[in-house]
């Protein structure tokens, strides 16, 4: 509320008003500004001073008036623990409404006024009765000045209480001051002019911190509110000073950035390892070895391309940030408790969300892992009516097809004991299986029954996921038989010769009698796996918006569920259609199917992407990347990655297969450019921003690095208005009046992106709502929804509705569309999974990179040697696909930050550093055997620059394990195995890829094993162990023994020599341990548990020795040596 100002003296040339936070306004700077009366104790002071009684702060109202200016701006005192809020039944009405016009505020109270409203509305007063409308009976100054009081006011020093002199009672003040401290404890002005005084109260939860986030301000007194741009005095265009302890106006997400006593250092000393990277190179091209000018040439090539491949790695590092959610405003603003007209029923308000679970096959991901993940999917931690799980099987398995139907039906159990007893993780595998005590935390009295019971379950759940294979193969054999019979009997009954064979189809029969209308064994013709129906199954219905609450336990309910809910989410089993002949595009084109299917079924603004064996490690998980997508500025957030956990991987990690550090350095500084990459799983998306939309407004960037930015509105116009957008430009459709004109044409050229299937296109409009900000919270130029229009039941399905979702999951539904191609996840390589997500940012969408507290999803990962190998080498190969098309990041859009696309062009460049790896890694034996350095002699220059790189490398990676929190072990182990993998798997990706470029051969990959949890007595790392060979470890061992038989040349030579070249040997004999040290864990792998090294790797050691010492001898003969001579 914002008090009028007093008419000031000709003397004095300011006027301030101290007013309350709650309803101040912007004053414009142009426009004169009335002066009005104002009530006031000392009128004829020339500084007056009010308090108000509003909540929330206060503001300071200052105005300078001459003959020839006019200056006006507003101070917002905050609310902080120095000056406390007082109650809202002290609130005085708003300026300009009838009861605060020529009135004193508290002669306007008004009595037995309902107040309605709640989170993201506007609050309402119902007036039953005002003092305008009964003539009010005047009172005595000694009695209660409140309405409805008679009880005597405070005398005396009452202003030692209330500096106004408002006369009022001891219980009146309680009831309006509360919570002001104790009775007694006055608010006094200072003598200059401060309006705080600290009331140290203990129990106020102030935070300064949070406020000056919200703020963007400095503390102190007060921060000067300007008016927004364009807004003037008198035009009605004001901005309300928001209520800073109204849990609903703060934020949902923060930014923490690095500190700046590691980020300084760290940038720091980026650039000082680059001038010495320059400086050395400088100084080894202008210093030749002539006496090896060859050995010279090679070395000084790798090394200038190493230092440009760091330069492409360490640039996208230079602002990495940290963020964090507050959970409890996602409840406050989504789902409050409290009364709301456009709520009534309190259902949540929060979008919808599908989960799409993808696998492949049942033999090499097993059916019980796949279960799991599912479980964990139904119990998370979010309104049950706006979940919807999708699991795609795309190998069309009956085995998979009844391992979800069992565990649809376990979930019945498992679900309302995970919400009973607030159960981490709700994966029942993880849970029974964890070792620490799962009592800890545990309050209820019967939770150990019932773990007791449900532990007996899941026992039980396992034995039958287990035994499905065996079981369907024994009653596929018996129904075969009965039907070879019939057969049988009908030749005879026919006149046919018996002895003739019968052709009985080996089929796969369902538990109700039925064929299996997916893959049989047998591979008949129309059950094949590449060849067979799309099939579409829900398992559980889509629950209502109501809460159902179960019953006591009994013989049918193992747990007591009176207090809980046990309602489950929809889940959906679905095997697209496969037909020879066409390109099914692998997992990309299974998911494109599930969220055509999803569409049309549930149509969740929301996406989530897991694996088959990625459960859900933290119920809150999808809350917490609910807070980015719905926070301010969220509408331009295309995807929010979480980073990959797994579990079963063996405490020293061999192989890096915890990956920490891209996860935890290289994607958490990209969330400081425009956004991590889509790495394939963990990730919440918006369902628009799959659909290939552009975001509703975005940035682009011009000139030298992108310095010049030029910020785009992107929402649709009227047709004569639109300008010429980009040709691939897709706006979003928008519902509206004013863009009925062009609903038609719209309609038309999304038929022909998305296909023709009129209900998945009339669902983009209603997915695009359902994924925007509530008014407050949307963008300049962006569309919101009010508050509580996402809290409604959804739609039933009917017939027609699973009838279309079978429709779009066809193998032909995508003829002639954009899916895979904009629309959806696109086709066109084995990583699928980046080039999505560069395509999105290249559109001008943002990411976000959430790393919870409590770890978001955990998977698993292959340990064995030749499934890792297998694994870099289809990521190599994805990115030596992305750097011959047109997704290379050197084609990328102005609305792609420069050092994002830094970053997306080391994706596709990194596989060719193997080539210049492979020939480093080398050159240390051929200079051991041919007594040459790659320098003319080890003199002090050199010496030096090699001693700046390696401690600035150093002190580098200390920094990035500061602000990362990962651990020197990792960065160790991640250094290895990159010499590892780029001496073995990305040779042979560059190598797949040049083919697939110059001669179109199609690459293949075998899909990785899934790990299950072991059984009793096995060994958890057993895979570690095993040996399976490839023709991908041949060059590292190549390389090991080349430069071990080069270092016992070397010493033995230096050792019989007359004239021994230490130096020489020295720098060669460090450089061959450099490169067999990071080769260490490969040679590990090779010996398997025992040490037992398989005879495969003796054959191919001793034929690559021969091979070297037949080199050897040729390019070295011995001196004095004449050579072979023909008889």
């Amino acid at each position: 509320m914002v008090k009028k100002v007093a008419d000031s003296p000709a003397s004095s040339p300011v006027t301030i008003t101290v007013t309350s936070s709650g309803g101040s306004r912007s004053i414009g700077l142009t426009s004169p500004m009335p002066r009005r009366q104002s009530i006031s104790n000392n009128p004829n002071s020339p500084l007056e001073s009010r308090r108000s009684s509003g909540g929330g702060g206060r503001c300071l109202a200052f105005s300078k008036e001459s003959t020839d200016e006019f200056v006006a701006y507003t101070v917002q005192i905050p609310s902080t623990p120095d000056y406390r809020i007082l109650s809202d039944s002290q609130s005085s009405p708003p300026l300009g409404s009838s009861k605060s016009r020529g009135k004193i505020p508290n002669e306007g109270f008004i009595k037995d006024t309902i107040f309605t409203g709640g989170f993201n509305s506007v609050t309402k007063a119902h007036m039953r009765k005002s003092s305008d409308d009964m003539p009010s009976a005047v009172k005595s100054k000694m009695m209660c000045g409140m309405e409805g009081c008679d009880e005597k006011a405070i005398g005396g020093n009452f202003k030692s209480y209330c500096e106004c002199g408002f006369g009022i009672c001891r219980d009146c003040y309680l009831d309006c001051a509360n919570p002001l401290p104790e009775w007694g404890r006055g608010v006094k002005l200072d003598k200059n002019l401060s309006v705080v005084q600290s009331f140290k109260n203990p129990n106020h939860d102030f935070d300064h911190t949070r406020w000056l986030f919200e703020t963007k301000g400095t503390y102190g007194y007060g921060n000067a509110l300007w008016p927004r741009d364009g807004s003037e005095f008198g035009r009605g265009r004001y901005e309300t000073a928001p209520d800073f302890t109204d849990k609903r106006n703060k934020p949902l997400t923060r930014k923490v950035g690095i500190s700046a006593a590691i980020l300084s250092p760290y940038r720091l000393l980026m650039v000082i390892r680059l001038g010495v990277l320059g400086c050395f190179l400088t100084w080894r091209v202008m210093h030749p070895n002539h006496e090896a000018i060859w050995l010279w040439l090679m070395s000084v090539i790798c090394e200038i391309w190493f230092a440009f491949s760091w330069l492409l790695d360490q640039l996208p590092k230079l602002c990495p940030v940290k963020r964090l959610t507050d959970l409890t405003v996602l409840k406050d603003r989504f789902e409050s408790s409290e009364l709301n007209l456009r709520n009534p029923k309190k259902f949540s308000d929060l979008p919808g969300i599908d989960v799409f679970v993808s696998t492949a096959d049942a033999d090499k991901e097993p059916p019980l892992v796949t279960a799991n993940t599912i479980l964990s999917i139904l119990a998370v931690d979010y309104p049950v009516e706006k979940v919807a799980c999708y699991v795609s099987d795309d190998g069309g398995s009956l085995v998979t097809f009844e391992a979800l139907a069992e565990a649809a039906s376990f979930a019945r159990i498992w679900v309302p004991f995970c919400r009973k007893h607030k159960i981490e993780p709700r994966n029942p595998e993880a849970y029974f299986t964890q070792k620490r005590d799962p009592l800890k935390n545990k309050v209820r009295l019967d939770f150990v029954r019932d773990r007791r019971r449900v532990k007996r379950e899941y026992d039980e759940f396992k034995v039958r996921i287990n035994a499905l294979p065996e079981t369907i193969r024994r009653r596929s054999d018996a129904y075969n038989a009965q039907a070879e019979m019939r057969a049988k009997k009908k030749q005879i009954e026919l006149g046919l010769n018996p002895s003739e064979p019968i052709k009985v189809p080996k089929a796969t029969w369902m538990a109700d009698g039925s064929h299996w209308h997916g893959t049989w064994p047998s591979g008949e013709e129309g059950h094949s796996r590449g060849d067979h129906e799309g099939i579409i199954q829900i398992m559980l219905v889509p629950a209502s918006p109501d809460p159902l609450f179960g019953q006591e336990a009994d013989e049918e309910n193992l747990i007591d569920t009176t207090d809980v809910d046990i309602r489950m989410p929809m889940l959906v089993y679905v095997s697209r259609e496969k037909r020879p002949g066409f390109d099914h595009n692998k997992k990309a084109g299974a998911m494109n199917a599930l969220v055509r299917a999803s569409a049309i079924m549930s149509n969740g603004a929301f996406i989530l992407n897991l694996d088959c064996d990625h459960y859900i490690y933290n119920s809150l998980a999808v809350r917490e990347g609910m807070c980015f997508m719905l926070d301010r500025g969220g509408d331009k957030i295309c995807y929010v990655q979480f980073p990959q956990r797994f579990e079963g991987i063996d405490p020293n990690d061999r192989y890096a297969n915890h990956n920490t550090v891209f996860f935890d350095v290289s994607m958490r500084a990209l969330d400081g450019l425009q956004g991590p990459m889509y790495v394939g799983t963990g990730c919440i998306f918006r369902r628009i921003a799959l659909y290939g939309f552009s975001p509703p407004r975005a940035t682009e960037h011009h000139g030298w690095f992108g310095r010049l930015k030029k910020r785009k509105q992107l929402l649709p116009r009227k047709a004569h208005d639109h300008e010429q957008e980009q040709s691939d430009e897709m706006l979003l459709p928008i519902n509206g009046d004013k863009y009925k004109d062009d609903d038609e044409t719209t309609r038309t050229t999304l038929a022909i992106q998305f296909g023709n299937s009129t209900t998945l296109v009339d669902s983009i409009a209603v997915a695009e709502f359902g994924g925007r900000l509530l008014h407050e919270l949307r963008g300049k130029g962006s569309l919101g929804r009010p508050a509580g229009s996402l809290a409604v039941q959804r739609e039933p399905l009917d017939g027609n509705a699973l009838a279309e979702a079978v429709s779009v999951i066809t193998c032909f539904y995508e003829d002639k569309t954009e899916w895979g191609k904009r629309v959806g996840w696109i086709y066109g390589s084995v990583t699928e999974d980046v080039v999505t997500g560069y395509r999105m940012h290249n559109r001008g969408w943002r990411s976000i990179y959430c790393v919870t507290k409590r770890d978001a999803f955990r998977g698993t990962a292959p340990i064995n040697l030749t499934d890792r190998l297998n694994q870099v080498l289809r990521w190599a190969t994805g990115s030596v696909e992305i750097f011959f098309s047109r997704n290379n990041a050197l084609f990328a859009s102005p609305r792609m930050k420069f050092l994002q696309r830094v970053a997306y062009f080391n994706v596709g460049m990194y596989p060719f550093t193997s080539i210049f790896l492979l020939v480093y890694c080398v050159l240390p034996a051929l200079s051991l055997f041919s007594g040459k350095f790659i320098v003319q002699t080890l003199d002090v220059t050199f010496l030096i620059f090699l001693l700046a790189i390696t401690l600035t490398l150093c002190m580098l990676a200390l920094l990035e394990i500061r602000w990362s929190g990962i651990t020197l072990h990792d960065w160790w182990r991640n250094e290895q195995f990159w010499l590892i993998g780029g001496t073995s798997a990305h040779p042979a990706a560059v190598v797949q890829g040049l083919l697939k470029v110059v001669a179109g051969i199609e690459i293949s990959f075998t899909l990785t094993t899934k790990s299950s949890a072991p059984e009793d007595g096995e060994d958890e790392f057993a895979a570690l162990y095993e040996f399976r060979w490839t023709t991908l470890m041949i060059p590292p061992i190549t390389i090991i023994m080349f430069n071990l038989i080069a270092i016992g040349v070397a010493v033995s030579r230096t050792v019989y020599s007359p004239f021994p070249q230490w130096s020489k040997l020295l720098g060669g004999v460090f450089f061959s341990f450099w490169v067999l040290s990071h080769l260490y864990p490969f040679a590990k792998g090779l010996m398997g548990k025992k040490g037992k090294i398989p005879t495969i790797v003796y054959l191919w050691s001793g034929l690559i020795c021969i091979v070297i010492s037949l080199l050897t001898v040729y390019v070295y003969p011995p001196a004095g040596s004449q050579g072979f001579v023909m008889p």
